[in-house]
């Protein structure tokens, strides 16, 4: 959600800028600006929509200079107009924001009090006025930005540039990521490693409460006390910031198509030699568990409520799952036995991460399974468990999910074992399955014409129901949540078991069912639903192994075949189907489907 970058450079920064704007891109967003300096002057440009549209005005009327900010914005506070979109300035000041002030009405009413005029919606207007006011007071831009950042409350990343200081840029962070980048008399602030990779691998990442004091030869980081501070220089991988779509249309379908790999590697990461499943250090000792809390949001939560079946049916500890953003709300008592376990693919998701203080001093041992190991998520954690998901760009997740789910697995296996609820055969005969998954993936990324051809059918309906039991639903439910994603098609998903109950009112000739059912345990009681479905005119689409279409696919709509696989497995092999489902489904509607919108790839704010 937003993206922010700045450089204080040695050559013209606009065109530096709005190159890695465009790799923010994948963040999600609906207008995009930059502000630089040229002979001592603060001057803007800003646009609504993509990116595109900033650098043709950028033709039009170019800005020089060589230090400048920029930003991609998601509205919260006043809608998408060029008014609304950042970088701010008042008077002396620019900024630009990602984040949500909380007490900007009250200061806001403060600074109206004191004859400031407002010409924007945001919050982050009064982030630049409230400097403004203090420069105006005689202070310098590093002690208003600081006093001005002293009395903002919420969640925040800052970067504040100013008139006649060409060689200065201050940054803070308090809950929204925010990263240095070192280069050649040259230095960096970017929302995240992707935006400023192409610049410099030497990267410093700022912890919570920090503001950092930037010119092009050094960087002065004071902490949330205001006492300085020395924070490590990492040094990352350009491979594993890598945004191309490598010959693929769109990001998402390169992502589909990567999962066998990345699924491999990440066993490659957990599994040894010997078929044992080792843990980061400092591991966990399952033993010392009675349960387990697992917290997460949007396609993470689903991969959770997966795993909740596989815990408690192989590992035999019970499980809850909650919503982020209704855990800490309700106030769940948590105790010192109960492994507090978060997912999030970014590492930043505002409410898991506010879930997971919610967590600190209350149990044990709290874990992480995310995607970037220097988010804030993973370094507030005792254990990290990173997915080797690699970048993903596209806005719904479909490489991160299956990850998810196969380290999720992995510490299924490992709880189980390690508790003795299963023996080493048992434990050999699951991690022989893992080890299958990569070519079950590549046999059912073959079946894409299959898919494609009933996704056509199914872009012409409005509304659509995703029926799965067992492990199975979860993974109905995140089918259901890809299409209204990406297609904004209404989709819902029950446990097949449930239709009765209430949702098979719905049922007609119009309203489309993706049934998901592999020949399991549960098949014949899902397969009996359909047809409770096909009695009453719905059209069916079943996703099945050969077994299951053989006995079951007459009078069907359409049919995907999927190979067969273990009953535990199914849900990371059926997460292909219905990732296509709705990356065609999208295509024949024409929406877009990497940036779909009014949403947002990193979701950090509440």
């Amino acid at each position: 959600m937003c993206g922010i970058v700045g450089v204080l450079g040695q050559h013209e920064v606009a065109p530096i800028l709005v190159e890695a704007l465009k790799r923010l891109e994948y963040r999600g967003y609906d207008s995009a600006g930059i502000a630089t300096i040229h002979e001592g002057r603060l001057a803007r440009r800003r646009a609504v929509g993509k990116l595109v549209n900033l650098s043709d005005l950028l033709v039009h009327e170019p800005l020089a200079g060589k230090s400048g900010i920029g930003h991609t914005r998601w509205a919260t506070h006043g809608a998408p107009s060029v008014t609304n979109a950042h970088p701010h300035q008042a008077g002396p000041v620019a900024v630009v924001h990602n984040g949500i002030i909380e007490n900007f009405r009250e200061l806001r009413a403060e600074l109206t009090a004191n004859g400031a005029e407002f010409v924007t919606e945001t919050d982050t207007e009064t982030v630049a006025l409230l400097t403004q006011q203090y420069m105006a007071q005689g202070l310098g831009p590093v002690d208003a930005a600081t006093k001005t950042l002293s009395r903002l409350h919420g969640a925040f990343a800052l970067a504040f540039l100013f008139d006649g200081e060409d060689d200065l840029m201050i940054g803070a962070r308090k809950g929204a990521p925010l990263a240095v980048g070192y280069g050649d008399n040259e230095m960096y602030l970017g929302s995240d490693a992707i935006a400023l990779s192409p610049m410099t691998s030497r990267i410093t990442y700022l912890e919570e409460g920090d503001r950092a004091i930037l010119t092009r030869s050094s960087v002065e980081i004071f902490n949330a006390n205001g006492d300085a501070v020395t924070r490590a220089i990492k040094t990352i991988s350009l491979e594993t910031t890598r945004v191309d779509k490598a010959g693929h249309k769109h990001f998402m379908a390169k992502e589909i198509a990567e999962q066998p790999g990345v699924i491999g590697e990440a066993l490659g990461h957990y599994v040894n030699a010997k078929g044992e499943i080792t843990l980061p250090d400092p591991g966990l000792d399952f033993t010392a568990f009675d349960r387990i809390t697992m917290v997460a949001c949007g396609t993470a939560y689903y991969a959770c409520l997966t795993a909740k079946y596989w815990f408690e049916q192989i590992t035999r500890l019970p499980v809850e799952v909650d919503f982020a953003s209704e855990f800490r709300y309700r106030e769940p008592p948590v105790s010192a036995r109960t492994l507090a376990l978060f997912v999030s693919q970014s590492g930043e998701t505002a409410d898991t991460l506010a879930a997971l203080r919610y967590c600190q001093g209350k149990t044990d041992k709290i874990a992480a399974v995310v995607n970037v190991t220097e988010s804030s998520i993973a370094r507030e954690s005792d254990l990290v468990l990173p997915i080797h998901a690699g970048v993903e760009v596209g806005v719904a997740s479909t490489k991160a999910f299956t990850c998810q789910l196969t380290v999720l697995f992995l510490m299924v296996l490992k709880a189980a074992f390690d508790r003795g609820v299963i023996d080493k055969d048992q434990l050999a005969d699951y991690i022989s399955g893992l080890r299958a998954m990569p070519s079950l993936l590549n046999t059912a990324l073959e079946q894409n014409t299959a898919i494609r051809d009933a996704a056509y059918k199914l872009s012409s309906a409005r509304d659509v129901l995703f029926l799965g039991r067992g492990a199975m639903f979860p993974l109905a439910l995140e089918g259901a949540l890809k299409l209204k994603e990406i297609s904004y098609i209404h989709a819902e998903a029950y446990a097949s078991g449930e239709l009765k109950h209430g949702p098979i009112a719905l049922i007609d000739e119009n309203v489309p069912v993706v049934v998901m059912a592999p020949k399991d345990a549960l098949f014949d009681k899902t397969v009996s639903n359909m047809q409770e479905v096909m009695a009453r005119k719905g059209k069916v689409i079943l996703i099945s192994d050969r077994s299951g279409l053989d006995e079951a696919s007459e009078g069907t709509w359409a049919q995907i075949e999927m190979p067969p696989v273990a009953d535990a497995l199914a849900p990371i092999l059926y997460a292909v189907p219905a990732q296509l489902l709705a990356y065609h489904t999208a295509i024949a509607k024409g929406t877009d489907v990497d940036q779909p919108r009014n949403l947002a790839k990193s979701v950090t704010v509440e």
